[in-house]
């Protein structure tokens, strides 16, 4: 086995993209221009770089478009919508870490 094999790859093209995903890439760049969050890596030249959550981003408006039967708009509002609860649930985590820390502060305090 080379060393290059042994290393995992962490960009992709849009044709890599394209075969992983069993999706053309007219269909991937029509994607990027309808979702905002779907934002790859270009290079100079401007040719796209896909990261691995750019990977699972478009495997959810896949499943959004293709297999939920959402239209873009709705499948975009979804996005968006997950997006805030996922923020929301990490706001709560951090609150409850904080909370529990400045109850531990608390009860090393003397009283």
């Amino acid at each position: 086995m080379k060393h290059s094999d042994e290393i995992e790859k962490t960009h992709f093209s849009i044709g890599e993209v394209a075969e992983i995903l069993k999706l053309s890439p007219s269909v991937i760049r029509f994607w990027e221009k309808e979702f905002p969050q779907l934002k790859p890596h270009k290079t100079e030249g401007g040719t796209r770089k896909f990261a691995q959550k750019d990977i699972q981003l478009l495997q959810r408006i896949y499943h959004l478009v293709k297999v939920e039967g959402f239209t873009l708009q709705g499948a975009n509002e979804r996005l968006k919508e997950g997006n805030a609860k996922a923020n929301i649930d990490e706001i709560k985590e951090k609150l409850n870490k904080l909370r529990g820390f400045l109850v531990e502060i608390k009860n090393q305090l003397p009283e």
